[in-house]
């Protein structure tokens, strides 16, 4: 036993050392990762104002806002890594990633296929922001479509929030789809009432309200 604390005593001081000596490389990553992680969220900030005004290219905007600050968070993560570890090469985090990769994918499986299904949704365009939409129960106007879910506002003034897998892989029906839309009421009357003069009536409603 008293042969052994010495050992341990000494590994234990050489982690510390090694710690010390690698503290300052630990500090200007984190200071690097974090300048890198706020440039990115101003590049999706610009790009998401610059296609704001504009109902065709806001989805868009959207999709390339997140592509671009996805690949500045990561490339970010690869500078910072190589000041922390000097020795890492490129191909060493390649195939780090695509191990990490594997077992991200069974973990986080309806993660990434909502995340999926949201770039496929801003590319595709089924629906667009301020559209409004109805999907099995719910009914609203669509406020956000993000990577993992998208919101609806409902007529009443409920958020409803549905993940973006089962949007993309059911039917859903847009109402604001085209320029102009018919509309179909049932108008009950009396069995005695005479419906030429119910019709006559209702569309001189109608033409009074236009």
């Amino acid at each position: 036993m008293s042969t052994e604390l010495p050992i341990v005593w000494e590994k234990m001081q050489k982690m510390i050392d090694d710690f010390i000596i690698m503290s300052p490389n630990i500090v200007l990553a984190l200071i690097v990762f974090a300048i890198f992680f706020f440039i990115a969220k101003s590049i999706k900030q610009v790009v998401k104002n610059l296609t704001r005004h504009h109902r065709q290219a806001r989805n868009l905007g959207l999709v390339l806002g997140r592509l671009a600050q996805g690949t500045t968070v990561l490339f970010g993560l690869f500078i910072a890594l190589s000041i922390v570890i000097p020795s890492l090469k490129a191909g060493d985090l390649v195939q780090l990633l695509g191990i990490s990769s594997v077992a991200i994918g069974f973990a986080f499986r309806d993660i990434l296929q909502n995340f999926l299904a949201g770039i496929l949704i801003l590319l595709t365009e089924p629906f667009q922001i301020d559209d409004q939409i109805i999907f099995k129960n719910f009914e609203g106007t669509v406020e956000q479509i993000q990577t993992r879910a998208t919101t609806i506002r409902t007529y009443d003034g409920r958020r409803i929030i549905i993940p973006n897998s089962e949007l993309f892989t059911n039917s859903v029906i847009v109402n604001t789809a085209f320029e102009h839309r018919r509309l179909e009421y049932d108008v009950g009357i009396g069995y005695g009432d005479d419906i030429n003069t119910a019709r006559q009536l209702i569309l001189k409603a109608m033409c009074e309200t236009n």
